[in-house]
């Protein structure tokens, strides 16, 4: 059976779906837990769209057909790989030529149900923008860095609370030093999917947590709905000593070399000054890590600070937990946010 569905219909489905888009269409963004099995390569991609701009479709076909044509019976055993029980959701980018040649060959090798989306990906991507922009339930951790806010949510999932970890999304801490021994980041559209995959499997009817972030974390944008939502959303404002905070960071950072550290002060050489950019690369120089985390966290916690002023300071909830470690600060948070 092969059937076009339109997008709500097809993502209720639980089989496994194939991208059939080039291999840079699948990297620049995908429907999360999506197979790349592309007709194309990116080059052969290319050629074929020149000559369709060039010459019209039945050219363009002509040379599909020819690219493709060797290829056929890998895509099937390919797909039998992928779907062994028989059922595969089929889609390309606008739902055109790609994603239908392929259902139809899956429905011709015996595929028992082959559903290809309408629209296609580009149909996805403006029904997951429409869908970012649904009011949700956001309480935000925000405090200083060094506090724990990340550790801090995790623990509140352990204790049944829903939480979003951006960071973790976005492969990035978000300052200058976030990127340190993290992988690649995504980008901004494949974030998107992402997050929008993350508050689909939750119960918007009930709190969600997050942390609180910039409009950028590291290279990746915060969607302008989401990041509105969470500026207008109460902040509760956890407040843990300096020392405290230097010393999570001193755990978290300080194994990491000397020269990467020096990199990521220089970045924010310009909003440090001139005097703290170099007291900061002395300090490294002389392994005085805790003076070149002091000295960072001047600079962000003034920022922070600045952020926090912009909010509407009747959203903002000021805390200062008994026990700050993120174990202490999650219970405290249950019983008083």
């Amino acid at each position: 059976m092969l059937r076009a569905l339109p997008v709500e219909e097809w993502l209720a489905l639980a089989t496994p779906i194939i991208d059939v888009r080039s291999p840079a269409e699948f990297q620049r963004g995908h429907i999360p837990g999506a197979f790349n099995l592309p007709l194309f390569s990116n080059e052969e991609r290319a050629m074929v769209g020149t000559i369709y701009h060039q010459q019209g479709r039945d050219p363009a076909l002509i040379e599909g057909l020819r690219i493709v044509g060797p290829n056929l019976a890998g895509i099937v055993e390919e797909a039998r790989r992928i779907a062994p029980d028989g059922g595969v959701r089929v889609h390309c980018w606008r739902g055109g030529e790609r994603s239908g040649s392929i259902g139809w060959l899956l429905d011709k090798a015996g595929f028992k149900e082959v559903f290809t989306l309408q629209r296609g990906y580009k149909g996805f991507r403006n029904h997951l923008l429409h869908d970012l922009g649904v009011a949700l339930r956001l309480k935000v951790l925000g405090g200083f860095t060094g506090t724990g806010k990340t550790e801090t949510l995790h623990r509140l999932e352990e204790l049944g609370e829903q939480v979003i970890d951006l960071e973790a999304l976005a492969c990035h801490k978000g300052s200058s030093f976030g990127g340190l021994g993290a992988p690649s980041q995504p980008t901004t559209e494949h974030f998107e999917n992402l997050l929008w995959t993350r508050i689909r499997a939750m119960d918007r009817e009930r709190t969600i947590w997050v942390e609180d972030e910039s409009a950028m974390i590291g290279r990746v944008n915060l969607p302008r709905p989401f990041y509105d939502q969470m500026r207008a959303a109460r902040l509760f404002f956890i407040r843990i000593p300096i020392d405290v905070r230097a010393g999570r960071l001193l755990a978290e950072y300080g194994s990491f070399p000397a020269e990467d550290l020096a990199e990521a002060i220089k970045r924010i050489g310009r909003r440090l000054g001139p005097q703290h950019c170099k007291r900061a690369l002395g300090a490294l120089e002389n392994n005085d890590l805790k003076e070149v985390v002091l000295i960072a966290l001047g600079y962000y916690d003034r920022s922070y600070l600045h952020g926090v002023s912009q909010r509407d300071q009747q959203q903002v909830v000021q805390l200062s937990p008994p026990h700050p470690d993120p174990a202490g600060i999650a219970a405290f948070l249950i019983h008083n946010a």
